[in-house]
């Protein structure tokens, strides 16, 4: 099956069931913060193209545009916490999967001033393909404070890459199933 025509077929639906939540998240985030609730960021794609990606908001107003895991949990609102660990945060990027900037499953995206992080995702091949929702990096708790470790698990899952590591993955990130071992020597 086509990666496109899975893609589509997964977000598609799972967009439109989305919906009615993330008008009610939307509406309980205003109530509990000034701001747009559903922000753009810009971040590197394919071929390290830039594109607006949609989340909604969990950081408090006039925080900027930094890497999650380098602002402090003061800056985050109290339904923020929640949809952090959730993953409802999240569920606006399965319009950028339906307009194609992104996968389902792949290398998350970074933002473009990530410089380290950029280097060795270059080094490893990383931006030839789509970034996802999610990927083998993150299932397996790997994030992008730690460079090479993301770009060498981001490079294994290019390498893997098939519908059903596709599915194992958001089983797991979805489902909280048991996430698909990762093979590289550096994790053993």
């Amino acid at each position: 099956m086509n990666n496109r025509v899975f893609d589509l077929g997964v977000s598609i639906p799972l967009f439109l069931i989305a919906l009615p939540v993330i008008l009610v998240i939307c509406v309980a985030v205003s109530i509990e913060s000034r701001g747009a609730p559903i922000f753009r960021q810009t971040r590197l794609g394919k071929d390290e193209k830039l594109f607006s990606l949609y989340k909604i908001r969990t950081m408090k107003k006039g925080t900027g545009d930094h890497p999650t895991h380098t602002v402090g949990g003061e800056h985050i609102t109290r339904i923020g916490r929640f949809l952090r660990k959730s993953k409802f945060d999240e569920l606006p990027q399965f319009w950028n999967v339906i307009i194609g900037d992104m996968r389902l499953v792949g290398p998350r995206p970074n933002l473009p001033n990530q410089q380290p992080l950029i280097l060795i995702r270059r080094q490893y091949g990383v931006f030839r393909t789509r970034p996802g929702i999610t990927g083998l990096a993150q299932v397996n708790n790997i994030d992008m404070s730690t460079h090479e470790t993301l770009a060498i698990a981001d490079k294994e899952y290019i390498e893997r890459q098939n519908i059903w590591l596709d599915i194992q993955i958001l089983l797991s990130t979805f489902a909280r199933t048991k996430a698909p071992r990762l093979n590289h020597s550096i994790f053993q």
